[in-house]
């Protein structure tokens, strides 16, 4: 029964992300990327479907990664502050003080997959090190997802310059959000956290060559 559920979790992460990009490909960038924040709710229902959220400790650490996003993103958009001057498009849906409820919920799932990705590297051996890892983790998922983003209304940075503070802000609020996790949330989903990373970033690499 896990096996069959992991199985058809991996099948529509792949189904989604390959029918997502040939459809941008071959029918209209526009109209896909319109269910941008559809997919983001799906792959977060996925995600936590593979997971058992058993404790205080772990709905704790989703809370608080969620929170840190949320507040961190308003500083961005409000006042420029740690990742610079940019804005949300429409493509991610309802807004608080300017930052979609999704990119909240965005924050969870790359810390989550990376974490994970980063706890199966390291065998858990050096804490230190899977929290690095997975930091770095989620870095190089920013560093795909910025130049495509403007394009599929997510976001743009002003003058579609993305300034070096972004990715240092990135990479100081990735160890602190994968600190988080690594300390509350014990139990680590690898199977389909890998898959879900690799179609993110495949997804958003490609969509970069085309």
């Amino acid at each position: 029964m896990k096996a069959n559920k992991k199985n058809i979790s991996i099948f529509i992460i792949w189904l989604v992300h390959i029918s997502g990009f040939l459809g941008m490909l071959f029918y209209d960038l526009d109209f896909f990327a319109g269910f941008t924040s559809v997919n983001l709710i799906l792959m977060s229902i996925i995600l936590f479907f593979n997971f058992k959220l058993n404790s205080r400790r772990q709905i704790l650490s989703i809370l608080l990664i969620f929170l840190i996003g949320m507040i961190t993103e308003s500083l961005g958009v409000n006042y420029g502050l740690i990742f610079g001057d940019y804005e949300y498009g429409n493509n991610l849906g309802l807004k608080l003080f300017g930052v979609p409820f999704l990119i909240g919920i965005n924050w969870v799932i790359l810390t989550a997959i990376s974490a994970n990705i980063a706890f199966f590297l390291t065998k858990n051996k050096n804490i230190l090190s899977t929290i690095i890892i997975g930091a770095l983790l989620m870095l190089a998922m920013d560093f795909v997802m910025e130049p495509i983003a403007p394009k599929l209304d997510m976001w743009r940075f002003k003058n579609l310059i993305v300034p070096p503070s972004n990715y240092i802000g990135w990479l100081i609020i990735g160890l602190l959000t994968q600190t988080i996790y690594n300390l509350l949330f014990r139990e680590k989903e690898v199977i389909v956290s890998i898959n879900l990373y690799a179609a993110f970033f495949l997804f958003f690499s490609f969509l970069n060559l085309i």
